[in-house]
């Protein structure tokens, strides 16, 4: 009796333990997927970009120094994409949206270039993808938390040690990108 008691609680202990690591695997699948869906939409804005710099470099008098800095951050952006470099992704990132701010921002002393129909579909589909960037941002860290959280809880958290499961970089913008924007100096 004893033994079959001891055999009872043995298979409820290993269906739970199983229980426990197909979770755990579940939610770290989610997490990669939240990544290749922001993956997708950075892919297709990095392609957006040289076209719109091209558009822009059309006005002679367009500052050239706005056009570097979306192209430099874009190079970063990219390296740190395809290096699954989150940190420094969201720093990258924040660089990019600012300079892609103060292109939008110094088109509008350009009433030609506000006016040409290329640039205007690059700027609506440049920002329908910044939106969407953000959205798939939000279930990416939701996706990140949820794994922190349960390979942190008792017991799965003694599963999540025997099996590595690690925990996940949070998808954060630096702090300029955060920050309240300077009109006077965007029209100064």
């Amino acid at each position: 009796m004893g033994t079959l008691i001891f055999m009872g609680i043995a298979a409820v202990l290993l269906i739970y333990g199983i229980s426990l690591y197909n979770h755990l695997v579940n939610v770290k699948h989610a997490v990669s997927k939240a990544w290749a869906n922001i993956d997708v939409l950075l892919k297709q804005r990095h392609d957006e970009l040289p076209k719109l710099v091209e558009v822009c470099k059309q006005y002679k008098q367009f500052e050239r120094e706005t056009l570097q800095s979306v192209v430099a951050a874009r190079s970063q952006v990219q390296s740190a994409r395809e290096h699954q470099d989150i940190p420094a992704l969201g720093q990258a990132e924040g660089m990019l949206r600012a300079g892609l701010g103060s292109i939008f921002a110094v088109a509008e002393a350009y009433p030609e270039l506000k006016a040409n129909e290329n640039f205007m579909q690059l700027q609506t589909r440049i920002t329908s993808l910044e939106n969407g960037i953000a959205d798939r941002r939000e279930l990416y860290n939701e996706s990140v938390n949820i794994n922190n959280v349960q390979i942190e809880v008792f017991p799965a958290s003694i599963i999540a040690k025997t099996f590595n499961f690690g925990e996940k970089p949070l998808l954060e913008f630096s702090t300029a990108e955060k920050a309240d924007v300077d009109v006077k100096q965007l029209f100064g």
